[in-house]
C-alpha cells in the first residue's frame, strides 16, 4: 500500500503544476491599434507577437508606416529561436499544458507575412537589399514542413527577391524561374521590368480562419472565409493594368505537409484516450477485488484509477486557434514606369465576374531623376 503514495503524490504534484493564475486582459474597444497596444503593454506576454502582427498590418492600412515598422521589427526579433528558449513553449510541448499557453509566433504562413510586410516597408525606404533579405527570410519561414513537400513555394517572394536583385544590378533569373515554376492557375508573373519606378503591392480578400476538430479539439484546421474580390485592375489616366493574385494564403495554410505540431497534438489525444480507458478499467478492477474481499489489492487498483483519471483530466490536447485575423487572402504586385510629377492611381478590386467591388484611389508624386522607387501599398482593407 505504501508504494502507492509516491505515485499519487507525483501525479497530484504534476496536476497542481498545471493550474495557472489567469492574467487580467485589457478591455477591447474594437480599434485594432488601440486594443493591440493595450494588450502589448499589459496583456498576456504569450500574445504579444500576435498583437504586434495585427497592429503592424492595421497601421500599414492606415498609412502609419513608422508604427508598422516598430511592430514588425519587434515581432521578427521574437520569432527567431523562440521555440527552443521560451519556457511557455516548452510547457506546451508537454502533456499537461494547453497549446494556447505557449508564446504565439504563428503558423508558417503568419510568420511569412510578417517578413513580407517588413520587406515592403524596407523597399519604401529605398533599402532594396534589406527588402530582399526579408523576402528570403519569409521563404525560410515557409520551409519547415516535414519532407519539405510544399516548402518555400510562394510565387511573389521569389519574384520580389529576384526583382530586388535585378534592381541592385544582379541577375535574379534563378529566383524568377522558381517563381514561374511555383505559379498556379494562370498566375505566372511577367518578366522583370527594371525600368519600373512605381511599385504597387496589393492585398485583398480575407485570410484563413483557424478552428479545431477531433474528439479532443486536437486537430488544427483552416476554414475559408468568403472573399468577394478575386482580381485587381490598376488605372492611371487612360491606362489599365489587369492583375491576378500571385499567392493565396488559404492555399498556403491548407496544403502543407505533416507539421511537427500536428504530431504532438495527436500524441496528446492518444494519451488522453489511453489514460481515460485505464481509469475505467482500473476502477472496474477495484470494484471486483473489493467484492472478493481483497482489500489491499482493491485499494491499489482504486489508486491506479485515480492516477489514470487525473492524468486523463489534466492532459490538454486542444489545438491553438489564436490567429492573425486581419490578414488578407490574395497577394499581388505591379511595376509601372511613370513620368515625374503628381499622379492618381485608381485600384479596382473586382469579383469573379469582373465587376468592381470597391475602388481605392491613391495620390502620389514621382520625384524627378530619383534612383529610389516610389512604393505604394494598397489593400482592399485600407482605411
Amino acid at each position: 500500500m505504501t508504494k502507492l503514495y509516491p505515485i499519487l503524490a507525483a501525479v497530484l504534484l504534476a496536476a497542481a503544476g498545471c493550474a495557472s493564475t489567469k492574467q487580467s486582459r485589457p478591455p477591447l474597444t474594437g480599434d485594432v491599434i488601440v486594443d493591440g497596444k493595450n494588450y502589448i503593454a499589459s496583456g498576456p506576454k504569450k500574445d504579444r507577437v500576435l498583437w504586434e502582427y495585427r497592429v503592424g498590418l492595421a497601421a500599414m492600412r492606415r498609412g502609419d508606416y513608422e508604427e508598422a515598422k516598430r511592430q514588425f521589427d519587434d515581432a521578427i526579433l521574437r520569432i527567431g529561436g523562440i521555440y527552443t528558449t521560451d519556457a511557455d513553449a516548452k510547457k506546451a510541448r508537454s502533456f499537461f499544458h494547453q497549446e494556447a499557453k505557449k508564446t504565439f509566433i504563428g503558423e508558417p504562413y503568419e510568420r511569412v507575412m510578417a517578413y513580407y510586410y517588413r520587406g515592403i516597408l524596407y523597399w519604401m525606404d529605398g533599402e532594396r537589399d534589406n527588402a530582399r533579405a526579408c523576402f528570403r527570410s519569409a521563404q525560410f519561414q515557409d520551409a519547415d514542413t516535414e519532407g519539405h513537400e510544399y516548402a518555400a513555394d510562394y510565387v511573389l517572394l521569389d519574384y520580389l527577391d529576384g526583382f530586388a536583385t535585378a534592381k541592385l544590378g544582379g541577375d535574379g533569373s534563378d529566383e524568377f524561374n522558381r517563381a514561374v515554376k511555383n505559379a498556379r492557375g494562370g498566375s505566372q508573373p511577367p518578366q522583370y521590368f527594371k525600368k519600373a519606378n512605381v511599385l504597387v503591392f496589393l492585398d485583398y480578400g480575407k485570410g484563413p480562419r483557424k478552428y479545431a476538430t477531433g474528439s479532443h479539439a486536437e486537430q488544427l484546421r483552416f476554414g475559408e472565409q468568403p472573399s468577394v474580390s478575386r482580381s485587381v485592375v490598376l488605372r492611371v489616366g487612360a491606362q489599365e493594368f489587369p492583375l491576378v493574385s500571385y499567392d493565396d494564403l488559404q492555399w498556403q495554410a491548407t496544403t502543407r505537409g505533416g507539421r511537427v505540431m500536428d504530431h504532438i497534438l495527436a500524441n496528446k489525444a492518444v494519451f488522453k484516450d489511453a489514460t481515460g480507458g485505464a481509469a475505467i478499467a482500473a476502477a472496474a478492477t477495484s470494484v471486483g477485488l473489493a467484492h472478493h474481499r481483497q482489500g489491499e489489492a482493491a485499494l491499489i487498483a482504486g489508486g491506479v484509477a485515480i492516477v489514470a483519471g487525473i492524468l486523463s483530466a489534466t492532459t490538454t490536447p486542444e489545438a491553438d486557434t489564436r490567429s492573425w485575423d486581419n490578414l488578407p487572402r490574395y497577394l499581388s504586385f505591379a511595376g509601372l514606369d511613370l513620368p515625374p510629377g503628381q499622379h492618381t492611381l485608381a485600384v479596382d478590386f473586382r469579383d469573379a465576374g469582373g465587376r468592381t467591388v470597391t475602388t481605392k484611389n491613391v495620390s502620389f508624386t514621382v520625384p524627378p531623376d530619383s534612383t529610389k522607387d516610389t512604393v505604394l501599398f494598397v489593400s482592399e482593407h485600407n482605411t
